[in-house]
């Protein structure tokens, strides 16, 4: 039986191209951990691939070698090593060890070194040797017992494929590389001669680099380019060339203390892997480990006990069946301070989902589930949900009865249909993580667990399966149920204990979550089971004429091609444009192929060549038919006949809250097919709707933070601001500034919140960039405070690694001290812009809740059903509109305090359209 062959990994070459190849990755606190990652990654992968073999990572020790004796500029042309890289060599070799996979690292030689003797070595004894690397010096060491594999592109070379690779074979090797030389090491080499020239040297002359300098004569009869001159070249770098071969020979006979039987990897240290998982914020490893661990320990109670093993070692979950149980567990319920429940439903649309089932947690590991719905054969008896659901009725609805969930919005929906409104609920454990750390990890309860409690728990595919065969809850046996849905409240508690311990350090974090998240939970459960009503006649004539549109482009893009072909493939669409008409090829993706994307287009279409302005118009009309007029009327709910978005608060990064099913924040208003997909929304027989917009609420936000007296006075005097700067930019009187500089100014002053540049603003507003650059630096200088205000945001994010809004929400930067200056720059203007988008959000977070409370508490016949960007859209009973309206922009623009006035502007009609 042939043996395993030994693998040896040149960890410091991966470290390098990992480093190098593969997009920056940092943990929450900017830790840089990408090359970690990618390299694990490798190890991991050829394990898995040689799981009999002995298995050595080798890496460069630190501090010279003997090449350096012999060369004192070796190397020298390498730049010192980033930060970034050099943090990561410990981590990385912590890891390795951790896994169990014997490293190397010998002081006076490198890494080659170690892996040319083992591998030298073990061919001698006819054991097969895998050399994994992306180094070709490597080659020299391929023979019948060694082949060199590259992890990261798949490229594997025995000996054929080392002289397919290089054009000679690897005993040639170190000959070719000594008259190539080696830019990265610094390896003279032979001035002028490549890879073409150095093949065709050594396959014309044989005996190598020695063989080549003892007949010079013949060099100039090979069919070499430049071969006549090229005997002089040789000769008088002779001293180089044989330099060179010394200096890239792979020493083979390094002292080593071990053999390939001593290099079998050990048990992987796994306490030490999950603490450095942890540190790392490798959370999908981490949980794999804690999920093995947890497996282990509950197959070793199984076995000790007669009892089957809980999720926690230290857990009490019940699963209620017995009137005598419920009526225990509800009186444990009443006489809590605080519990944590849960639902369990048929379906994630929380519109259409019916209940299964609830779980209670009362103290951390004292949980229960009560099914009260399950379907499938051989179910055991439940008990019945009215008579449940009638019991806990009253403590569900109690406002004094404090209850945590886990998104709890949906629960409040779910229990809706039910006749239950859901008060009290103090704590959301998804919006405590959201608050604490917007950007920091997803906020499901999964991850949370995992991130701040160190436990990886039960998850749905582990009891329902997945994909088409993944059955509904309704349908998961009670056994497998309880367990699962138990474990979903006692985490919920768990996590809230964690988390809000976490948020009182910061109490500015914690009056966020208080005054505006918590509040709005309601407010925005009432607002998706309010629903919008659409005509779905209308959309469907809109789709028929948007696909006649489309049909008309798709033409004219064939006549523009002189070909008919595929307008939505970006392969056949790029033969079209660079190949057959020879546009200039302005960006390539990361295969190399010439870019078709959106901005790629756009600027081609700027530059006047027709075929990409017709093609970003299909794609525009595609998009709206595919998104909105053939999906809408599908997504309207059969039981209340119209569409319920999903509003979510924990998704941005900046506070605002984001629509799924359908997406409301994408519909596109400055188009005539955008506005007629908002004439598709319309008010109910008798009713309006109202729409109330803040008015430039982000550049009054700007104005407010930056405390500039040209920009304060422009919105206290109630002027047209864009219209002001540019009689300022532009210097001309107020009365005279025309479209184009008012359009300019626009610009302007929306650019520089989101951090645009002189060439993005050249670009945008159609003139030179040192017009554009002149126009920025005039408008600083009439607006000096705004300057000022972007200085002082920068170093406060570099100070402090976060930005505030006006109430306190936090946006942390962890890129903000990256040694990658285009990283570091975009988080600058992350910094810069977060304050303005941030405030905004909160403002009208803000108003929802203030808004809301007054229709609940007036009775007055109106709903807020919409929800998009810096507006709120009410469905109102015609006979009180004006009443409504009136009183609405002044509840609005309460909603903050700024150095100057919010501004809401309202309109009125039967659709969204005309309301807007």
């Amino acid at each position: 039986m042939s043996q395993a062959p030994l693998v040896l990994v040149d960890g410091s070459s991966y470290l390098y191209r990992a480093f190098h190849a593969l997009p920056p990755l940092t943990t929450s606190t900017g830790k840089p951990t990408g090359a970690v990652k990618g390299v694990l990654n490798m190890l991991l992968s050829l394990r898995r691939q040689y799981p009999d073999s002995p298995f050595a990572v080798v890496f460069d020790a630190k501090g010279g070698t003997f090449r350096d004796e012999l060369y004192a500029d070796y190397k020298a042309n390498r730049p010192s090593m980033p930060d970034d890289l050099r943090s990561q060599i410990e981590p990385l070799h912590a890891c390795v060890r951790a896994l169990g996979l014997p490293l190397l690292c010998i002081e006076g030689v490198e890494a080659d070194d170690v892996i040319g003797t083992l591998a030298r070595q073990s061919a001698g004894r006819q054991r097969d040797v895998v050399i994994s690397t992306g180094d070709k010096d490597m080659a020299q060491l391929v023979c019948p017992h060694v082949t060199l594999v590259n992890t990261m592109t798949g490229s594997v070379y025995d000996i054929e494929g080392v002289k397919n690779k290089f054009g000679v074979g690897p005993e040639m090797i170190i000959d070719f590389l000594a008259l190539m030389g080696d830019k990265v090491d610094n390896i003279p080499g032979v001035p002028g001669v490549g890879e073409k020239t150095a093949g065709g040297l050594l396959t014309g002359i044989p005996g190598g680099l020695k063989g080549l300098y003892d007949n010079l004569d013949q060099v100039a009869t090979l069919s070499i380019r430049g071969a006549k001159s090229l005997a002089a070249k040789l000769e008088e770098h002779r001293d180089a060339a044989f330099l060179s071969y010394e200096l890239a020979t792979i020493k083979l006979d390094v002292p080593l203390d071990v053999q390939a039987e001593d290099l079998y990897p050990a048990e992987p240290q796994h306490e030490a892997l999950i603490a450095l998982y942890r540190e790392l914020e490798f959370k999908n490893w981490l949980d794999d480990l804690l999920r093995e661990a947890r497996q282990a320990e509950n197959a070793a109670s199984a076995n000790d006990a007669d009892e089957p093993a809980t999720p926690q070692a230290e857990a009490r979950y019940d699963t209620v069946l017995e009137q005598q149980d419920f009526d225990t567990w509800l009186a444990r319920l009443e006489a809590a301070p605080l519990f944590a429940f849960d639902t369990e439903t048929t379906s994630v649309d929380a519109q259409k989902a019916e209940l299964v089932g609830l779980s209670f947690a009362v103290e951390e590991g004292a949980a229960a589930y009560v099914p009260l719905a399950h379907t499938y054969m051989g179910v055991p008896a439940q008990l019945d949900r009215d008579t449940v659901l009638a019991a806990l009725k009253p403590l569900l609805e109690d406002p004094g009865k404090a209850k945590i969930c886990q998104h709890g919005k949906y629960d409040m929906n779910v229990l809706m249909h039910y006749g239950i409104e859901l008060r009290g609920l103090a704590w959301d454990t998804m919006l405590e993580s959201y608050v604490l750390d917007a950007t920091a990890t997803r906020h499901d309860m999964d991850s949370l667990a995992l991130k701040y409690l160190g436990q990886s728990t039960i998850r749905f595919e582990d009891i329902a399966g997945k994909g088409a065969k993944q059955l509904t809850f309704d349908q998961i046996a009670i056994e497998q149920a309880g367990p699962y849905a138990a474990e979903d409240a006692d985490i919920t508690l768990r996590l809230h204990h964690n988390l809000h311990q976490r948020l009182a350090a910061t109490p500015a974090l914690l009056e966020v979550l208080e005054r505006i998240e918590m509040p709005l939970v309601p407010v925005l459960a009432r607002i998706e089971r309010n629903g919008a009503l659409v005509d779905a006649n209308l959309l469907g004539q809109q789709s028929i004429e948007l696909g006649e549109k489309m049909v008309g482009l798709e033409r004219e893009a064939f006549e523009l091609a002189g070909e008919e072909f595929n307008l939505g493939s970006p392969k056949q669409l790029g033969a079209i444009l660079y190949e057959k008409l020879g546009l200039p090829v302005l960006k390539k993706t990361a295969k190399g192929q010439a870019s078709t994307a959106e901005d790629v287009l756009a600027e081609l279409a700027e530059r006047d060549y027709p075929l990409p302005k017709v093609i970003m118009q299909y794609r525009s009309l595609s998009k709206l038919k595919s998104t909105y007029t053939d999906k809408l009327p599908q997504q309207i709910n059969p039981r209340t006949g119209r569409i319920h978005t999903s509003y979510h608060q924990a998704v941005t990064a900046t506070g605002r809250l984001s629509s799924s099913d359908p997406n409301l924040q994408n519909i596109p208003i400055r188009t005539p097919e955008g506005r007629r997909i908002r004439q598709a929304f319309v008010a109910q027989k008798g009713y309006k709707l109202l729409a109330a917009d803040y008015s430039q609420i982000e550049l009054r936000i700007m104005a407010h933070l930056a405390r500039d007296e040209g920009l304060l006075s422009a919105f206290r005097d109630g002027l047209d601001v864009h219209r002001a700067t540019a009689a300022e930019v532009f210097g001309v009187p107020l009365g005279e500034v025309s479209s184009d500089q008012r359009r300019s100014a626009k610009a302007i002053n929306f650019g520089l919140i989101y951090g645009m540049s002189a060439f993005g603003l050249a670009k945008q507003i159609g003139v030179g960039r040192p017009e554009a650059q002149a126009y920025i630096d005039r408008y600083f200088t009439r607006y000096p405070g705004v300057l000022d205000y972007m200085e002082r945001t920068r170093a406060q994010a570099a100070e402090q690694g976060y930005v505030e809004t006006l109430f306190g929400r936090r946006l942390y930067l962890p890129e903000i001290h990256s040694k990658n200056a285009v990283m570091r720059k975009a988080a600058e203007r992350t910094a810069i812009n977060a304050p303005m988008q941030g405030s905004a959000a909160d403002i009208i977070k803000r108003a929802m809740v203030t808004v809301d409370t007054w229709l609940q508490d007036s009775g007055l016949d109106a709903r807020i059903i919409l929800q998009v960007h810096d507006e709120l859209v009410l469905e109102v009973h015609e006979s009180i509109v004006e009443q409504v309206r009136a009183e609405l922009a002044p509840l609005m623009q309460q909603a903050a305090e700024l150095a100057v006035p919010l501004l809401v502007e309202s309109g009125v009609g039967d659709n969204w359209d005309e309301a807007h």
